[in-house]
């Protein structure tokens, strides 16, 4: 018997940075939303307890080093699950792209192991099982909208966003969240307006939502890929109602509430970029 989950992409509608730990991480305060991008994952048992884990990506690993890999140990670990699983991952989100795709495979991966051997543990569990995964990976367990603090383990839901197409557009190359995480300079940083999006959120205003759209790590990681930033630009020349870069980047979306605007944008952007996609925010 086979399990099957989805594994969507997650969005950053807001992207704060608040201080250097102890531990040498970032606490972070994040309003993450999910869209209609996901991976699929198959989890399968196996006679002998061991993970193995396949999938086609010249990018991603398929051992220790992949999140969902990762996801199957602690799982088993915790639980004391002495059986083995095949897990499948059909990629369908760009990689290093500032999506969650890794995070969003590990989530899926706990959730399916635990109706995969009935060990029915809460979400809330899951997701604390997550943090010790990666920092998306508690948000990536729930998925939905959310606010996520601390090292992005604290998480509370919000209200989904308006109704409204995302385009994606990804620039032909990859960057790490750990490079971009290194040149942070606390004091240059430019912080969003987070409590504004919330409240967006919570009233259901869109073009409030899009105007505090911001991402504290933006400027870093264009200053390194200006491509990014030219992307960037090529969207709000578009005419997309809030344009974003998503985590550590490089993706660049841009929210629209009309169908036909929203296609002649995605069809636009094609012309800059291999990766673009028109999909919904998944409620």
């Amino acid at each position: 018997m086979a399990i099957y989950e989805k594994a969507p992409a997650k969005l950053n509608l807001s992207l704060d940075i608040i201080k250097k730990r102890d531990d040498g991480y970032h606490d972070v305060e994040m309003v993450m939303t999910t869209i209609d991008l996901y991976d699929r994952i198959e989890l399968t048992p196996l006679r002998n307890n061991q993970i193995e884990v396949t999938l086609w990506s010249q990018f991603v690993p398929n051992d220790e080093r992949n999140l969902a890999y990762q996801a199957a140990k602690v799982f088993k670990e915790k639980y004391n699950i002495n059986k083995g699983v095949h897990i499948k991952i059909d990629k369908c989100i760009p990689v290093s792209a500032g999506l969650g795709g890794g995070s969003a495979d590990a989530a899926a991966v706990l959730r399916g192991l635990n109706r995969l051997w009935n060990v029915n543990v809460s979400m809330a569990e899951l997701a604390h099982l997550g943090a010790t995964i990666s920092s998306d990976v508690s948000f990536c367990v729930y998925g939905k909208t959310a606010v996520a603090r601390g090292r992005g383990e604290k998480i509370e839901p919000l209200p989904d966003p308006p109704p409204c197409w995302v385009i994606l557009a990804k620039p032909d190359i990859g960057v790490s969240t750990r490079t971009v995480f290194q040149q942070i300079e606390l004091e240059k940083l430019h912080h969003p307006n987070t409590e504004d999006v919330i409240h967006a959120l919570h009233t259901g205003d869109f073009i409030k939502m899009c105007q505090h759209l911001g991402n504290a790590l933006e400027d870093i990681t264009m200053r390194m890929y200006p491509e990014v930033k030219r992307l960037k630009e090529k969207m709000i020349k578009a005419g997309a109602t809030g344009v974003l870069m998503s985590g550590s980047g490089p993706t660049i979306y841009g929210l629209v509430e009309q169908e036909r605007k929203a296609k002649r944008i995605y069809n636009g952007m094609r012309g800059f970029c291999k990766d673009v996609f028109l999909v919904r925010i998944f409620s």
